[in-house]
């Protein structure tokens, strides 16, 4: 009997889950056979959907803790239920950590940090009314675990992030669980204003180990992978999404002719 990802009758709710990864994320729950709720600020500018089936938008604003208070009220009085949360919604702009304000930092760390702790609040109070409870998948990053020059408070509340997961993961089991994806470098329509031309996407995924950055979709099934019944004995793990991740520095920097390359 094969193995596959069957997530029928599941109710799922992806932040951010209308631009980039999170769009990503959206088909391939949609595709798994899940009702996907995706909540922003703002819908998206061409329909998310997969195979004839289509995302639910909600308009959130995942900082605000009565948004998020109505957010998940309404899926609960919409579907009766809510299996799993996608953590995605976040990201930062680039700001040397030497030039960037107070208030700069703070609302990175509180879009990337304390907004999915308060979504996963919210969550975890319906999930352990549920006699399957649920599932939560945060979206990190690699820049919570190597230095993040320019995004420096965005690395420290990934970082954060990922240990967020291991201790709520104790805290609400054995209802709910709770994982994370370390996501390293995505192609979305965002890539070009962080690498350049398609010349410089193509060049830095010549630096990872696998050849190419990742997409969206590759992303998604990760999520959906930790959201099943697959992942049934999975809680507090991270997973490393990041295609072999980064080739030393110093191997190009080697004359020695061995681990170079060409």
């Amino acid at each position: 009997m094969a193995l596959e990802i069957d997530l029928a009758d599941r109710i799922v709710l992806v932040t951010g889950g209308v631009r980039g990864v999170g769009a990503g994320v959206s088909r391939v729950f949609l595709a798994a056979g899940a009702t996907v709720i995706a909540c922003a600020r703002r819908p998206a500018e061409a329909p998310i959907e997969a195979d004839g089936r289509a995302i639910d938008f909600l308009s959130c604003d995942i900082r605000d803790a009565d948004s998020v208070g109505v957010l998940i009220d309404t899926i609960r009085e919409r579907y009766g239920r809510l299996d799993c949360l996608v953590n995605n919604a976040g990201g930062a702009p680039f700001a040397l950590a030497a030039d960037a304000s107070k208030n700069f930092h703070a609302k990175i760390v509180e879009l990337n940090l304390l907004a999915p702790l308060l979504v996963s609040q919210a969550a975890n109070a319906v999930m352990q009314q549920q006699p399957d409870g649920g599932s939560i998948v945060n979206i990190s990053s690699v820049s919570g675990h190597r230095p993040s020059p320019g995004t420096a408070a965005y690395g420290a509340a990934k970082a954060g992030i990922d240990n967020l997961t291991a201790s709520l993961a104790v805290e609400w089991a054995p209802r709910v669980r709770l994982n994370s994806l370390i996501v390293g470098p995505v192609d979305t329509e965002q890539s070009r204003l962080h690498y350049g031309d398609q010349d410089g996407v193509d060049a830095v995924g010549r630096t990872i180990p696998l050849g190419r950055m990742a997409t969206p979709d590759d992303v998604g099934r990760c999520a959906a992978f930790l959201a099943s019944p697959l992942a049934a004995y999975v809680s507090g793990a991270a997973l490393l999404v990041h295609g072999g991740g980064e080739r030393p520095a110093f191997l190009a920097a080697s004359t020695a002719a061995v681990g170079r390359q060409s």
